[in-house]
């Protein structure tokens, strides 16, 4: 073998031009492989990142007639029981509430959380524009929406209505900017214990959010069944973003269909060029292959000689793919940018996708390898020298 290969790199050596160009071509392939799959799978991180990065993967809801949910301390116990990629669980109070203004008066949704686990959830104190988070009892933080509407400020109280038409003071601790306009212009964040004393639940909550590793974000459904079996018999709702997101899955789906499909030609075209390029070195090497087999070469090492040149122009296209792919991502998030700077697809790489980009090269250039390499060891090495 080892002389089989030898002889399938002298013969590459032999028109170094042409074998410039195959692995060329190969490299090409390799390196659009790359960057489109780098591309789509970057584009498809950026739009799960801001439609559920930074939101409630999971969330488990009462179905009980008052819409609470009791022992809330034990539910928790068993979510974070019922499945390892569990990151985060944050128990919520939510209700709504009127802001009282004289001019005009604005629903609002009062979201008591556990702060601490929010964080983690909604990267709250990244989020804050202005003041800081609510350490104490009737504390609020508002949209940049609200404030820029009603002109508010950091340590100002404001009043809120509760639909027991009860009054109630809360102070301003900071405005928050979640990016999502909807949020920005409903959302007055307090702490749990706030929500709770206001509407006299202690030990009460409405729901329980939940987020999970970024391996298990597509399982979220596969998880939320875990804890639906973990919490049977609690009179429980479990609804997961899958199902609250079909058509971002269906538009994810269709990205990844048409990267594989972009893929398989380019792939396809690449085996076909080494397949065609080494027949005809078959056809070139054939005087060669008939003295060597002449001088006993048997036919398996005359198709070890073209399978070791599949192997070779393979691997060194594949070294130049990674290269050259790596090199079109970086120049892609460095140049197209949005108009804030910001890359409009951030650079993903995903190893272990390059790492199959790679292999899929190495082996469709020794398939393509062979059937030259069948030909060849099928050469009458008499009727080769006589004709040549």
């Amino acid at each position: 073998m080892r002389l089989g290969f030898k002889i399938g790199a002298r013969f590459l050596k032999s028109n170094i031009g042409q074998t410039i160009l195959i692995i060329l071509g190969i490299s090409i392939g390799v390196s659009v492989q790359i960057f489109i799959g780098s591309l789509i799978q970057g584009l498809q991180k950026s739009l799960v990142d801001k439609t559920i990065g930074n939101a409630s993967q999971i969330t488990v809801t009462a179905d009980a007639a008052d819409k609470k949910i009791n022992n809330y301390d034990e539910i928790i116990k068993l979510i974070q029981s019922a499945d390892k990629d569990i990151t985060t669980i944050a128990p919520v109070s939510d209700h709504p509430v009127f802001l009282d203004r004289e001019e005009d008066a604005a629903s609002l949704l009062l979201r008591g959380f556990d702060l601490t686990s929010a964080d983690e959830i909604y990267d709250l104190k990244k989020q804050l524009v202005e003041g800081s988070m609510p350490e104490g009892r009737n504390e609020v933080i508002l949209g940049t929406d609200i404030k820029d509407k009603y002109d508010l400020h950091t340590g100002e109280d404001i009043s809120v209505i509760t639909p027991e038409k009860e009054l109630v003071t809360l102070t301003i601790k900071g405005f928050y900017d979640l990016k999502v306009k909807s949020i920005n212009t409903t959302w007055a964040i307090t702490n749990l214990e706030t929500s709770q004393e206001i509407y006299k639940e202690d030990g009460k909550i409405t729901s329980v959010e939940i987020q999970v590793k970024d391996s298990a974000v597509f399982s979220a459904d596969i998880i939320g069944n875990s804890i639906s079996t973990a919490l049977q018999g609690r009179h429980v709702t479990i609804t997961n973003w899958k199902e609250q997101n079909e058509q971002l899955l269906s538009g994810l789906k269709g990205q990844s269909i048409s990267s594989y499909m972009i893929q398989i030609f380019v792939l396809i075209s690449v085996v076909l060029g080494i397949a065609s390029v080494l027949a005809i070195s078959v056809l070139q090497k054939s005087k060669q292959i008939g003295i060597l087999k002449a001088m006993g070469m048997k036919n398996r090492m005359a198709c070890y000689v073209f399978l070791s040149q599949g192997i070779i122009l393979g691997g060194f296209g594949a070294a130049f793919g990674i290269v050259l792919g790596l090199g079109l991502s970086y120049g892609f998030s460095t140049f197209a940018l949005n108009p804030d700077g910001t890359p409009i697809v951030a650079l993903y790489l995903n190893k272990g996708f390059i790492s199959i980009s790679v292999l899929v090269a190495l082996l469709s250039s020794v398939a393509a390898s062979l059937l030259p390499a069948v030909k060849s060891a099928k050469l009458n090495p008499v009727d080769n020298i006589r004709n040549n």
